[in-house]
């Protein structure tokens, strides 16, 4: 096993550090925000006791203005002490002055230093705060022609893996029934309650769109392919959209009235075939409901 990753997340504010963390969390780093830099050393000592942990990334800015003189101190401390153990990086989050205020004057709110001064007397003097940190930096990311997807996309370029970036965007696709409510995490919901229902199909009643029974029933209508042709070709073309906005996973969401037997064969369906170039989790909210109700009946 090879040395554990520490990366310290900071800069001036509203330059994008809470993005830059939350694209770290979305790497598979352990993350925390607003820590305060005396925690630093107990906060490591209690990663390097974590087995499960190997990539840690916290945030550190002046909201902890009271602690924030010991960081440079702090810093020094893990690389003298441990540098054999853990590779630790600082990212430094910037952008210029002028950026930051139109920033501020966009969203109205106050700098964190900029007491009487204003907003740019406040960005001026974090800037000389910090600037003993940002000497220390491992690297420096400009932010002034970033989105916030943009710089969620630059974090995971230069700072993931292969494998990171291949599993950063997440496709889940389930069905539900309409009877037990629509999921409300869904981001796109298909109602596929016009097909002919298995229910009222005697031999098919107690069996699921798992079965194959019912799913050659379902899929012997040619309104049920022609939807599904149509539906998957949108879905496969949004995907890549929604991934390049910085999305890290789209939840798909077939409805029938309980849940059990058509939104259950397009949602196994369309698994299988999104499974081949994204990874997909598959599953059926409500698939058991008719089966629990029977038995407290």
């Amino acid at each position: 096993m090879g040395k554990k990753e520490l990366i310290i997340v900071t800069g001036m504010s509203g330059a994008g550090k809470t993005v830059a963390i939350q694209a770290f969390e979305d790497l598979g780093y352990f993350t925390v925000q607003n820590l305060p830099p005396a925690m630093l050393p107990k906060f490591w000592q209690m990663i390097s006791d974590e087995e499960n942990i190997q990539r840690a990334a916290v945030m550190i800015d002046l909201r902890s203005q009271s602690f924030f003189d010991d960081l440079d101190d702090e810093i020094y401390k893990l690389r003298e002490n441990s540098h054999d153990k853990y590779d630790m990086k600082i990212v430094y989050i910037d952008a210029s002055d002028e950026e930051l205020v139109a920033r501020y004057k966009e969203t109205r709110r106050s700098h964190p230093l900029s007491g009487e001064g204003g907003t740019l007397y406040g960005i001026q003097l974090e800037r000389q705060k910090l600037s003993g940190i940002r000497d220390l930096a491992s690297g420096v990311i400009h932010t002034d022609d970033f989105a916030p997807r943009q710089l969620r996309n630059y974090i995971q370029q230069h700072f993931g893996s292969k494998d990171d970036q291949a599993n950063t965007f997440t496709v889940q696709v389930m069905s539900f029934g309409f009877k037990y409510g629509i999921p409300l995490d869904a981001d796109m919901i298909l109602d596929v309650r016009f097909l002919t229902n298995p229910y009222y199909e005697v031999t098919l009643r107690n069996q699921t769109g798992l079965d194959k029974a019912v799913a050659d029933y379902v899929w012997n209508s040619d309104d049920a392919e022609e939807f599904y042709q149509r539906i998957s070709d949108q879905i496969k073309w949004l995907l890549p959209k929604y991934k390049a906005e910085g999305k890290s996973n789209f939840t798909i969401a077939f409805g029938c009235t309980g849940g059990q037997h058509r939104s259950t064969a397009f949602a196994h369906r369309l698994s299988q075939d999104l499974g081949n170039e994204w990874v997909v989790n598959e599953h059926h909210r409500d698939i058991e409901r008719r089966k629990e109700s029977a038995n407290r009946s």
